[in-house]
């Protein structure tokens, strides 16, 4: 791979430029205003896989948001690697809170990224990620390297389910034939610390809607007589967790995997330091499910947090009312062998059940995901671990994380397929958050580390 990594240095200063024009783009999946840039997003990476060598690159259309599709077949008994990511991004609000434009990309200084990190919505989660694989793929046409055949499967629908993701590889089973998928949507313990994902919660997302009033009422005339919807709403939130930060919905523990002493001692292993988990968000003090450290809490054990709350009047200065609806958007982070359906079930008959008679509820399912795990015996596990080791240095870790990719459980059940989580980010990169933003050291150093990847999970899978 020398040739490949040569002409990666050769290049960087392009391929940053490039990704810039795609960050650009503010491809909002979950705002319909930002269709047609979605759009835009998707037909810029088919053009773009068409120019660095990818061949049959088509925008699929679904009834959301398309699919861009591309391949590289050099030869049917070589392995296949199926490349995973995603193009839509979060929704930038609150825009006020950003300190430069949130699609209009700068580089800027940061503790944790020393050499400088490019902040924009989208740069780490999942756009800077995803350009990796192309630059990555780039080099290695470009130099005669490339060394297995790949498929490139990127959505515009992550950020609100991937629910036409799901029914594509349903219709698309044997497009899609791989011995293994690779995604860059995680992240690194630290840049000095390499890491690999193991683990991945699932999620239930559901909103709840409590009615009280036909009508906003005037809040002097009928305050104190009438349940207030927020009021009701609230203490109904509160009572989804008891004092110990235990879910208090019946049944929603009883297929909680049960970590041994062993295995959560060796999780310890993973360097971690509290005070620096505080400082880095601003808190004075972690809280959680008691009995379980921080790393547990985010990796091992579920969760259940309010995303968003509304009702009422919002808008400057005063308005007396007592709100007819209150509403939130509630999301509940799930560990192996919870099936999100069936959470999302407890929790709608225990979110109906505690409803007062003063009030009716309602409970909208959005979207959800099962969680997975990876064995760290697997192939194309122990590919990556070296690839990191050739890049790095050093050995990566394996963990889990508390995030959810809802759609890497549904490739494992339809299309057979493992996946490995090769990720570069790093837990303060504030994806989702304003300022988002992504280190050029982790943006070089994964476009460094795929095409060790390849050569690697090539060599195991002929061997």
């Amino acid at each position: 791979m020398q040739k490949t990594q040569a002409y990666l240095k050769e290049n960087k200063d392009r391929f940053l430029d490039e990704l810039f024009e795609l960050l650009r783009i503010p491809s909002v999946s979950a705002d319909p205003e930002y269709a047609a840039d979605v759009s835009h997003a998707a037909e810029w990476i088919k053009n773009h896989l068409e120019k660095i060598g990818a061949e049959n690159a088509v925008v699929e259309k679904t009834a959301g948001h398309p699919i861009v599709y591309a391949e590289k077949l050099i030869d049917p008994a070589l392995p296949t690697i199926l490349v995973y990511g995603h193009y839509d991004v979060q929704p930038a609000d609150p825009i006020e809170l950003w300190d430069s434009a949130p699609f209009e990309p700068v580089i800027k200084k940061t503790d944790r990224h020393p050499d400088g990190a490019i902040f924009a919505r989208g740069s780490c989660d999942d756009k800077g990620q995803l350009f990796m694989h192309l630059k990555a793929f780039e080099a290695m046409i470009a130099a005669g390297e490339l060394p297995v055949n790949v498929k490139f499967m990127i959505e515009g629908e992550e950020e609100v389910g991937s629910t036409n993701l799901g029914i594509y590889i349903k219709e698309k089973k044997d497009k899609l034939k791989a011995d293994v998928i690779l995604i860059s949507d995680t992240g690194l313990i630290a840049n000095d610390i390499p890491s690999i994902t193991v683990g991945l919660r699932g999620l239930s997302y559901v909103e709840v809607e409590v009615t009280g009033p036909n009508r906003d009422l005037h809040s002097g005339l009928y305050g104190g007589a009438v349940a207030n919807p927020v009021n009701v709403l609230c203490k109904m939130i509160d009572s989804l967790t008891d004092e110990n930060g235990h879910i208090t919905i019946p049944g929603f523990y009883d297929k909680v995997e049960v970590i041994s002493d062993a295995d959560r001692a060796e999780m310890a292993k993973a360097p971690f330091n509290q005070d620096n988990f505080n400082h880095a968000i601003g808190i004075k003090k972690a809280s959680g499910e008691k009995g379980f450290s921080t790393s547990e809490r985010t990796s091992i054990r579920p969760a259940l947090d309010v995303n968003g709350i509304w009702g009422g009047y919002t808008g400057e200065g005063a308005k007396t009312v007592l709100p007819s609806k209150a509403h939130a958007k509630i999301s509940m982070r799930l560990v192996p062998h919870q099936d999100f359906e069936e959470i999302t079930e407890l929790f709608t008959k225990h979110f109906e059940s505690i409803a007062p008679d003063t009030v009716t509820v309602k409970v909208i399912p959005m979207h959800g995901g099962q969680g997975s795990v990876v064995q760290t015996n697997f192939p194309a596990y122990v590919a990556a671990s070296k690839a990191m080791e050739k890049s790095f240095g050093k050995k990566p870790i394996p963990v889990r994380s508390g995030g959810s990719i809802p759609i890497v459980a549904e490739f494992e059940t339809v299309l057979g397929l493992k996946s490995i989580l090769l990720g570069f980010g790093l837990d303060t990169d504030a994806i989702h958050s304003p300022n988002e933003h992504y280190g050029l050291f982790n943006f070089y150093k994964g476009i460094e580390t795929i095409p060790h990847f390849f050569k690697e999970y090539k060599t195991l899978k002929k061997g």
